[in-house]
């Protein structure tokens, strides 16, 4: 089902960053569009593939670089799901044959790392929740949609036959349940803007 879990970089969860590329693993950058463009810093940290996980954002293509595409909105009732297993195992060929990779959408918040976290799941073996921790200590912004979590919670059912994040009713509807409180009790909810 997994392949071995690969180390991840020691370094990335010290130096987050939102405005360039995001490092989770030795292979695996998220960002944004705009970063997505930016042929110095592609070249910089050395990415072979990039990964683009919208519909409405173009890439310019720059030589030696190979991309693809993933047609999808950032909407709950978007069905990402699908493109969990093949993605995750593209980003591990890549990976095999020493490339990196960049996952982004238009602001490297939801879909991209939605992609991202199933394949944190799936080749590191890690759980949902573990995934999700590991990736927000590297980029401080993310928020897949609800619509992703739910898609997420099952693919890691699937995975791993439990779950470590479940859906929980709010004031503002269902939401994931580590949203709902954070270690000082108080309700994170609005800081999210969960919808």
């Amino acid at each position: 089902m997994t392949a071995s879990p690969a180390p991840l970089p020691a370094l990335a969860a010290q130096q987050p960053t939102v405005q360039g590329l995001s490092q989770i693993t030795s292979c695996l950058f998220v960002s944004n569009a705009a970063a997505a463009n930016n042929k110095s810093l592609l070249s910089s940290n050395n990415i072979t593939t990039v990964i683009n996980v919208s519909a409405e954002v173009v890439n310019i293509l720059f030589e030696n670089v190979h991309y693809v595409q993933v047609p999808v909105t950032d909407s709950p009732n978007s069905r990402l799901y699908d493109f969990f297993d093949p993605i995750a195992d593209h980003i591990h060929n890549v990976e095999m044959k020493q490339g990196r990779t960049l996952l982004h959408c238009a602001a490297g918040v939801s879909r991209s790392v939605t992609l991202c976290l199933a394949y944190l799941m799936k080749y590191h073996s890690m759980s949902l929740l573990d995934a999700h921790t590991w990736t927000k200590s590297c980029r401080p912004i993310i928020r897949p949609n609800n619509g992703f979590w739910e898609q997420l919670i099952h693919y890691e059912f699937k995975l791993f036959s439990k779950n470590t994040v479940r859906m929980v009713n709010s004031r503002v509807g269902l939401i994931p349940d580590i949203y709902q409180k954070g270690s000082d009790g108080v309700m994170k909810e609005g800081l999210w803007g969960l919808g």
